[in-house]
Order: structure tokens, then C-alpha cells, then sequence
């Protein structure tokens, strides 16, 4: 009898221990398209992280840059399923950098917690390194948002854009698997509640109640613990397609955004 609960006890562990990975990070090699195909011109980056891992990143440059953006995609694909996001930001008049992480795309490696957050690291100092003079602004979407927010909470960026964000990694598992021990069973963290607490600089939350893969409270939960200044901007579509199908408001509510609080060579108070 006690044989059998260890042996089932074993197998649960060693299931979550797959499943955890296999959710967490569903990185793609193959390209789907390139900037090019939006009508925009970019740049190939490589670039290593602080542990000697190369990445590969795209680099748009704009004419009349305002800003830097620092684009942290999410958990699915790589940077080729995310042209019609760079072509929205570029109209901002912001020079755009995106890159995948460790074992995404082109990129070498193979993807953790830990691996994120340097990788996050390494693209802020090349940014930062090419657009001297210009403000950066860390945005993130899904597990990307949890990225960009470590990388706020650590003193970088000059705002953070957090959209369709989770709380932590084990608060949404317990969601989905209400009747397991998820958060004694989970090792990923992604603490991006008690991150979001750290941050100094100017905070946009972004989210939508028609989300159906992270609740729209994970989002309200965010904003809430983010100290300020700080703006909510509430989007219609579900988690994957928000940004397009709220494309007019959802661009409208990041312009005043940074009208707001961004402005070339550093912050407004």
C-alpha cells in the first residue's frame, strides 16, 4: 500500500516536473516572417548574456525616435510571431529592439527562470549601449510582462509596460488544478507581485476581461501592488489577440501613457 502511494507520488512529481517545462516555454525555431514583411526596416542583433549565451534579436531603428523600447515576448514562438506587434510600437515613433530568449528562435540555449532574466539583462545593456541618449521603456507581454518586471524591480528602464501579466507562476497553476498542491510542486516562480513592488519608475498595466488564459484580477492584482505613478489601461479581445483587436484604444492609451510620463533624455515626474 505505502509502495503504491510512493510510486504514485513519484510519477505526480516527475509529471509536473514535464508539464511545468512544457508549458512554461513553448520556444520555436523555425521563422514565421520577418519585420520586412510589415514594411519595416531591421536589423540582425547577436548579442551574449552575462553566462556566455549567444541570443539573436531584431533591431528597428525609427527616424525620429523618442524612445527605446525593449520588446520581452511571451512564452510561444519566437521573435517572427510578433510583426504586427513591432509594427504598432514603431508607429510610436520608438526605436524597437526584441529578442528571444535562451532556445528560442536562433538563439542558443535552452530556456529557465533564471536564463530569462539574464537574457532580459543582456538586451537592456545592448539597447541601452546603441540608444545612449534615449530613454528606455521595458515592455512585456505574458510571461514576457513577468521579465520585463524583474528586470524594472532590478533599477532598470525609464517605465514599464506589463501586459496580460500573471501574479506568479504557482498562483495561476493553482487556478487551473484547484484540487493539487500546486504551489508546493512547482519550482518556477516568476514572482512578478512581489516584483512589481520594487519598481521606481512610471508603470502601465494593460489588460483584458475577455482574457482567457490569465484572468483579468491577475492584472488588477498587479496594478494594485505597483507603488506609482502608475495607469491601467483595460483592453477588449482575449490573450492572444488583444493588442489588434483594441488596436485603436490600445495604441491611444500607451501614447498618453507616454506623453505622460516619457520624455527624450529621461522620465517626466
Amino acid at each position: 500500500m505505502f509502495l503504491r502511494v510512493g510510486l504514485i507520488l513519484v510519477a505526480l512529481y516527475f509529471f509536473f516536473r514535464w508539464f511545468e517545462r512544457s508549458n512554461i516555454w513553448m520556444p520555436r525555431r523555425d521563422f514565421f516572417a520577418t519585420p520586412e514583411a510589415a514594411g519595416l526596416v531591421y536589423e540582425d542583433v547577436e548579442f551574449k548574456t552575462a553566462d556566455d549565451v549567444r541570443l539573436h534579436g531584431w533591431y528597428l531603428p525609427h527616424a525620429k525616435a523618442k524612445a527605446a523600447l525593449l520588446f520581452c515576448h511571451g512564452n510561444a514562438g519566437n521573435v517572427s510571431h510578433r510583426t504586427e506587434s513591432l509594427r504598432q510600437w514603431h508607429a510610436l515613433s520608438l526605436n524597437v529592439f526584441i529578442f528571444d530568449y535562451r532556445g528560442y528562435g536562433r538563439s542558443e540555449g535552452r530556456p529557465s527562470e533564471e536564463g530569462t532574466y539574464l537574457d532580459a539583462q543582456a538586451a537592456h545593456d545592448w539597447l541601452q549601449g546603441r540608444c545612449p541618449e534615449l530613454p528606455i521603456i521595458l515592455f512585456g507581454r505574458s510571461l514576457g510582462a513577468a521579465v520585463a518586471i524583474d528586470l524594472a524591480a532590478r533599477g532598470k528602464g525609464a517605465a514599464l509596460i506589463a501586459e496580460s501579466g500573471f501574479t506568479s507562476v504557482p498562483a495561476i497553476g493553482q487556478e487551473l488544478f484547484p484540487i493539487l498542491p500546486v504551489k508546493w510542486l512547482v519550482r518556477t516562480q516568476y514572482n512578478s507581485v512581489a516584483k512589481i513592488q520594487q519598481v521606481r519608475i512610471p508603470v502601465l498595466v494593460i489588460h483584458s476581461r475577455e482574457d482567457e488564459i490569465v484572468p483579468f484580477h491577475h492584472g488588477e492584482t498587479l496594478f494594485e501592488a505597483a507603488p506609482g505613478p502608475k495607469q491601467f489601461l483595460e483592453i477588449r479581445g482575449g490573450h492572444n489577440d488583444g493588442y489588434v483587436v483594441s488596436e485603436t484604444e490600445y495604441l491611444r492609451g500607451i501614447q498618453a501613457f507616454l506623453d505622460a510620463y516619457v520624455k527624450k533624455g529621461g522620465i517626466s515626474p
